[in-house]
């Protein structure tokens, strides 16, 4: 601005005609007038960020965190598209009566911080009973009734909030402010359900190692332990006044329970569905033993519907059901080892391979009569 104006004040004075000396100054002064109003008018329009929490410390706490971890939508369509998002998701939590109140938030953050002092998380716990991949999930301290009853709540009470937020989004006014602290407050009930969850890491691996068997590997039995752990946090109630181990320990061995059976009963259909393709088991006249013919016609047949099969599909079948050269069954880790993909592509290559051969087996069933 200023550097217009001496410009301005250059140009005035080279001018020798008078009216044109009138002119250019009347310019300046438009120049300067409609310069300095439009500096207004953008102090006026920046508006002041509406608070979420009535401590102001508590309140500096958490729009610090939000500058940190929610970018500034800049993009209309994308801030259109997060509010939509927000209002089609719903927001679960495990509501208590004394959230509404409006001293709820100083009660429960007394420190001013969203979240706490990491030196107390980081002091990490050793465990040598454990191999090295193991102890590094379980170093997160336990926590005592009092941290575990605040975290519960820290966190039910962080979505909450979010929720309360969520209600006011609207397409027709939107505002990215509140996009933005609706994200901070949910990421914030994140930190503190991570903490809970690693803090019980021990105890997921004391329940699901005592279900491993041939059939179901420690790593499957402890994913699946982690995700029931997850769920259980969640619903968890802490103002029931329960320890949350209690309730985890229900959770996490009834899971695995479950997960054991289910393979077993899916191994059993698998079993009859490839060696014993197109018989009838509830035909009461059937012989109780197998004639050699009849036995060598389903390893023919079995033979034959296998080598329909590609290649990786093939290799997957022997080895998990033992046919073959194959002498013990193979683990899904194995088999992802030696084929080079994921595990979970080796159960869909597995799955995938067990409905060819069901198709098959019903397209050309044996006739009883071979019996």
């Amino acid at each position: 601005m200023v550097q217009l104006i001496e410009k301005s004040k250059r140009a005035v004075k080279s001018c020798g005609s008078a009216k044109l000396v009138r002119v250019a100054k009347s310019k300046v002064e438009d120049a300067v007038s409609e310069g300095l109003g439009e500096s207004k008018v953008a102090r006026v329009r920046s508006p002041k960020l509406r608070a979420t929490f009535s401590s102001k410390s508590l309140e500096a706490s958490f729009v610090h965190f939000c500058q940190l971890v929610v970018p500034e939508i800049k993009s209309p369509e994308v801030l259109t598209k997060s509010i939509k998002r927000m209002l089609a998701e719903e927001i679960e939590f495990m509501g208590r009566s004394d959230f509404a109140a409006p001293e709820a938030s100083s009660l429960l953050f007394e420190d001013g911080l969203l979240l706490p002092d990491l030196g107390d998380v980081l002091n990490r716990t050793k465990t040598p009973d454990l191999p090295p991949h193991l102890a590094r999930l379980c170093e997160a301290k336990l926590l005592t009734a009092h941290e575990e009853h605040l975290v519960f709540s820290r966190m039910n009470y962080l979505k909450f909030r979010a929720n309360q937020l969520r209600q006011e989004l609207s397409l027709e006014s939107p505002d990215c402010w509140t996009v933005r602290r609706i994200e901070a407050l949910l990421k914030a009930a994140d930190w503190y359900r991570d903490r809970m969850v690693k803090s019980n890491m021990r105890l997921v691996i004391s329940i699901v190692k005592k279900f491993v068997n041939i059939q179901n590997s420690f790593d499957d039995l402890l994913s699946d332990g982690i995700v029931a752990l997850l769920r259980a946090v969640d619903k968890f109630d802490v103002g029931l006044g329960f320890r949350f181990s209690t309730y985890a320990t229900q959770v996490v061995r009834r899971n695995s329970y479950r997960r054991v059976m289910d393979k077993q009963k899916e191994r059993q259909r698998v079993t009859l569905s490839v060696h014993e393709p197109g018989i009838d088991i509830s035909d009461e006249h059937r012989s109780p033993s197998m004639s050699e013919e009849r036995w060598q016609d389903l390893r023919g047949r079995l033979t034959t519907m296998l080598d329909r099969l590609d290649r990786r599909e093939k290799l997957i079948i022997r080895a998990r059901f033992s046919l073959g050269g194959h002498r013990r069954i193979q683990t899904l880790q194995r088999l992802a080892d030696k084929l080079g993909v994921s595990k979970e592509r080796v159960r869909q290559l597995e799955k995938r391979a067990l409905d060819k051969l069901r198709d098959m087996a019903e397209v050309t069933p044996l006739p009883e009569s071979d019996v």
